[in-house]
């Protein structure tokens, strides 16, 4: 059946011709291009088939393995915002340029945070906080770092907010402190600046937003020329006392490289003493804990099924037994307002031990006249000191910026005083020695080893001798601690939980006897 279509176009001699030429086209296009395109192209995937498969039959098991855990490298992230946003953004940058060339541009004498925002290379939108002097050097610094700045502000509640470390708990851990001091000297002794270790350190410690912070304030301020020590005081408390004083030495000297160093094995030992301290309050701490557990299983759910076979049976209960029966019924009924006046115990001693210095100065007096916890603290109290003692005289810090630092290192109220008698003898031209002679708190091998180092004139070598003559003593003790608490608790918790099983048992035999006289 011929179509309407058909007919026209049989009847329209142009049409045939057009179409006779389309049809022509398309037979040459194939044979020019796409015949040998796709015989390129089939060749191409057999070749790769046949290399893959090759290959994969010459790699081992392990090179398999790792082809198949390699991590696979994402494509980098562009962000794209909207016009609008491009020109709010264009808005903000106008008005910072306008800013800078006038009240922007006037350093203030102290530093202040300041809230920056700007876009990477990748057009991601940043925000973050600096320290500076000036919106214009922290502009100068972003700029450096190859940012776009749109905006840069400070206040009063900025300054708050994120100025004092204490607040936001800004204080670097031991464990990243050494970290940071080992990598720092590893790069400097690859042959990087300063300057450019702390930006390699930015990168390489990101994580904590507060430490990231510290550490591009610390570029900043070696970027407008400040010292190294300079920088870290300005960080507030996130840095040791001790640390900024080593370095500030260091400058003077330069020997930069050998106090971090320095500084690397003495807080990699501190830290040591610390784990020593945490590993003999583990143990006791969990058995105490299982220990209380069990006694407060037994007290709520196992005495009360005896008090009521008691009472079925008309046994009479005195003595220890109804005294334990009661305790029981205390502590199932009334347990809420014991749990809280043990908090409420617990936080008014933390809190008169932090802010109250006689309530303080009691406490460490008390524990330090109870046997083997008395050790385990001057043990401790005087590596700490001697060590710090040590590294501050190698370093040649002055003895009276060295007394400063060390009643900074200690929060027992003792040797503090200690330090502050040594101060005194030293401006009254006395010898260091005389603040420690016939001291409770200072044995006499550590007072004679002192008047020894300094008779001879090598006291920081003596004051090393002290510190690793009493972290042995403190480790040895810790040790023989641990080992007699282990038997202790165990028999302290054998006599709780036997004592009341026997007070819950006796009126059982009573009751026994009753019914065999009957």
């Amino acid at each position: 059946m011929i179509t309407e279509d058909a007919k026209s176009n049989n009847a329209n001699p142009f049409i045939v011709i057009l179409n006779i030429f389309k049809y022509a086209f398309v037979g040459l296009k194939y044979v020019s291009y796409e015949m040998w395109a796709n015989l390129y192209a089939g060749a191409s995937y057999k070749v790769d088939k046949t290399y893959q498969s090759t290959k994969q039959a010459f790699m081992t098991e392990e090179d398999k393995i790792y082809e198949r855990t390699k991590r696979k490298v994402k494509k980098q992230k562009v962000y794209k915002y909207s016009a609008k946003t491009l020109a709010k953004l264009e808005e903000e940058k106008k008005k910072l340029l306008v800013d800078l060339q006038t009240a922007g541009a006037t350093r203030s004498k102290e530093s202040h945070v300041y809230y920056y925002k700007v876009r990477d290379n990748t057009g991601r939108i940043i925000t973050g906080t600096m320290n500076g002097l000036s919106k214009l050097d922290i502009n100068a610094y972003l700029l450096n770092e190859g940012y776009d700045v749109y905006d840069i502000k400070t206040s009063s509640f900025i300054d708050f907010a994120f100025k004092d470390s204490s607040f936001l708990g800004k204080k670097m851990s031991t464990k990243d402190l050494i970290f940071w001091l080992t990598q720092l000297s590893t790069y400097i002794k690859a042959g990087l600046t300063l300057n450019e270790a702390i930006k390699v350190l930015i990168t390489q410690m990101k994580g904590n937003k507060a430490r990231t912070t510290a550490f591009k304030a610390i570029s900043y301020e070696l970027t407008l020329g400040e010292s190294f020590s300079s920088a870290l005081e300005k960080q507030g408390n996130m840095f040791p006392a001790l640390l900024i004083n080593m370095i500030k030495a260091a400058e003077a000297s330069g020997t930069l490289i050998e106090t971090l160093d320095d500084m690397v094995a003495y807080y990699t030992e501190i830290d040591e003493t610390k784990k020593q301290m945490k590993s003999a309050m583990t143990y006791p701490m969990i058995v105490s804990f299982f220990s209380l557990a069990v006694i407060i299983f037994i007290m709520i759910y196992v005495v009360p099924q005896f008090e009521k076979i008691y009472a079925q049976q008309g046994a009479p209960v005195t003595g220890i037994t109804k005294f334990v029966l009661d305790f029981s019924k205390f502590i199932k009924n009334d347990w809420l307002p014991v749990v809280v006046g043990i908090l409420a115990i617990v936080v008014t001693i933390i809190m008169l031990y932090k802010h109250v210095k006689a309530f303080r100065t009691s406490m460490q007096i008390l524990l330090m006249k109870i046997p083997v916890i008395k050790d385990i603290i001057i043990y401790n109290e005087l590596t700490i000191f001697s060590k710090t003692f040590a590294s501050l005289l190698r370093n040649n810090v002055f003895i009276t910026d060295s007394m400063d630092i060390l009643s900074k290192i200690t929060n027992n109220e003792i040797y503090k005083s200690i330090l502050y008698k040594t101060v005194q003898n030293i401006i009254r031209g006395d010898k260091i020695s005389e603040a420690f002679k016939d001291h409770w708190a200072i044995p006499d091998v550590a007072y004679y080893m002192i008047v020894t180092g300094e008779s001879t004139g090598e006291l920081a070598e003596m004051m090393q001798k002290v510190s690793e003559y009493y972290q042995g003593l403190h480790k040895n003790t810790i040790n023989n601690l641990k080992a007699f608490i282990e038997p202790i608790m165990i028999a302290l918790l054998a006599v709780v939980v036997g004592g009341i099983i026997v007070a819950v048992i006796m009126p059982m035999f009573n009751l026994y006897g009753t019914i065999q006289h009957s």
